[in-house]
């Protein structure tokens, strides 16, 4: 039932995105992929997910971010039928830099007690049809994820010239403190580990789709969804 439910209310949503995409200065996609991977985790236990985001400006520099992903019963997440990214953005450009500073709050319907905050900061190059960023991700101290967990990542791009796609890739790594071993599991299931990922993606219009390697260092047991894994996506921009 639960199932049917996020579906309708993503049908809802894909009817409702146009409209509102019309207004000035608002984005959103719809996409679909094959895995839901963050930092080199499955989320959906490496099942299909239906994805749908929006950004909507309010301010100079400052934007209202939501995203919403089904996830179907996430073990990971105890037993979350989809996730919510909510939170803001706050960016500037200062000479060839772009900064900007977010906020956000995952929420995990279907699950108690699982929604947990992070800030975070990253600092982009753009240099003709390549861009660097360097970011870092802190959620402070909560039982959720059983203590905290820093995220420091680097990533770069290219616009390969003369055809639709582009080239992309990033290394991350995470750390923290553990209070709870087991909740802590849930985002550092080998405690401190590296993540990798190399992407191709076609944009043509609105519409976009690519392919993405993703792996880690997580070795043993803990490696379970976590593995190396080739994700495709389809999706459209409004």
């Amino acid at each position: 039932m639960m199932q049917a439910a996020w579906l309708g209310a993503l049908g809802v949503a894909l009817h409702a995105v146009p409209v509102l995409a019309q207004n000035a200065g608002v984005s959103a996609t719809v996409e679909a992929a094959s895995d839901e991977r963050r930092r080199g985790l499955s989320w959906s236990e490496s099942d299909p997910v239906l994805r749908g985001s929006m950004s909507v400006p309010v301010a100079s520099g400052l934007s209202l971010d939501g995203a919403a992903t089904t996830l179907w019963n996430s073990d990971r997440h105890g037993g979350a039928d989809a996730v919510l990214d909510l939170g803001a953005t706050y960016a500037r450009q200062v000479g060839g830099w772009r900064l900007s500073a977010e906020g956000r709050y995952h929420l995990f319907p279907g699950a108690s007690g699982q929604g947990y905050g992070e800030v975070g900061a990253v600092a982009g190059f753009l240099l003709g049809p390549a861009s660097i960023d360097i970011g870092a991700r802190y959620a402070p101290r909560q039982s959720s994820i059983g203590g905290d967990n820093l995220y420091l990542s680097t990533a770069a791009a290219i616009a390969i010239p003369g055809t639709p796609l582009t080239l992309s890739g990033h290394v991350g790594r995470s750390s923290g403190e553990v209070r709870d071993p087991l909740a802590a599991t849930r985002l550092r299931p080998d405690g401190r580990y590296w993540d990798h990922g190399v992407a191709l993606d076609w944009y043509r219009g609105r519409w976009f789709a690519g392919l993405r390697y993703a792996g880690s260092t997580i070795d043993g047991p803990a490696r379970t969804d976590a593995g190396d894994r080739l994700i495709a996506r389809l999706g459209l921009s409004l």
